[in-house]
């Protein structure tokens, strides 16, 4: 399993992160779990909000009948999303919510928390007050964001004595919005426009690891890209691609985005026992330039 360095830590984490948003719905969770950690993904992702706090109980549950030790884990979780109600970052929801996850998760600290989604009615202070109180008291680790700009990082910065060290952002072959505005810069083209400030550049210049999620969708939620007849040229160039790295499409489109020079995770949300040995084996492709070009253009981008 690649490794990579986690933010400005000296950690070294796992490339390859095991999405538990749905493990709810697996009808092998201790299989699945088993299954990644022996394939050398170690780091589990959750959030407060995913099936309302069920899936962090399964994940528990399911832990319980392997073998596996916590302290071989790297647990992640996220707050501040009420569904459907608003977002929440205010120092009494960051600490019950963290809380909350504790319990369900069965252990004393989590190694990473984010902050899930932007909340306009941020108070900085509060978020700083929230992470000196669960970093004192040894319930969390490390603390990053999910979903935010560089402006809405930089807020929290001012006041937040803890190092920011990650930020989950949509990211795959068919959501290249990162990348797009960099090669279209200084044009008049709708493919210039800057939909994040930089994020991408950003990250890199301050250390922060980007996590990507969802890597296999397209459009807002609309489906998989893989296999899907609606593109043909990206899936036949995986094709390609795959038998010539010994890999699936799956594989491939997932080591396209390690190939990226940000070192970047990659979340994988699947609980199928094939795709995550796919995608954990992938993380040890590193495809060429010209390949990597290829798939992007291949997945309907034109280069400039």
């Amino acid at each position: 399993m690649k490794q990579i360095k986690f933010g400005p830590t000296d950690e070294q984490v796992a490339a390859i992160i095991l999405g538990c948003m749905r493990i709810d719905a697996a009808e092998q969770p201790v299989e699945a779990l088993e299954t990644a950690f022996d394939a050398g993904i170690n780091f589990f992702d959750h959030a407060d909000m995913y099936a309302d706090g069920e899936c962090e109980s399964i994940f528990a549950k399911s832990l319980k009948q392997t073998s596996i030790k916590r302290d071989d884990l790297f647990i992640q979780t996220k707050c501040g999303i009420i569904q459907g109600v608003m977002f929440d970052f205010s120092k009494e929801h960051i600490i019950k919510a963290v809380e909350g996850s504790l319990k369900r998760l069965d252990t004393d600290y989590v190694d990473s928390l984010l902050l899930h989604r932007p909340d306009t009615l941020v108070e900085p202070e509060e978020v700083a007050a929230a992470f000196s109180q669960l970093e004192k008291q040894g319930k969390v680790r490390h603390f990053g964001v999910s979903n935010q700009r560089p402006g809405q990082i930089e807020l929290l910065k001012k006041y937040v004595e803890q190092p920011l060290v990650a930020n989950q952002l949509q990211f795959g072959l068919k959501h290249t919005e990162m990348i797009d505005q960099g090669f279209y810069a200084n044009m008049h083209h709708e493919m210039s426009i800057d939909h994040d400030g930089g994020i991408l550049e950003y990250s890199r210049l301050h250390d922060m690891t980007i996590q990507a999620w969802s890597p296999y969708q397209y459009g807002h939620f609309e489906g998989i890209f893989l296999g899907n007849a609606k593109f043909p040229e990206l899936n036949q160039r995986l094709e390609e691609l795959a038998e010539k790295y010994h890999t699936t499409p799956t594989g491939m489109a997932s080591a396209w985005i390690l190939r990226h020079p940000a070192k970047m995770q990659m979340i994988a949300g699947t609980m199928n026992l094939q795709r995550i040995k796919e995608i954990a084996a992938a993380s040890e492709i590193n495809i060429t330039r010209e390949e990597w070009y290829s798939l992007y253009q291949a997945a309907g981008n034109i280069l400039p």
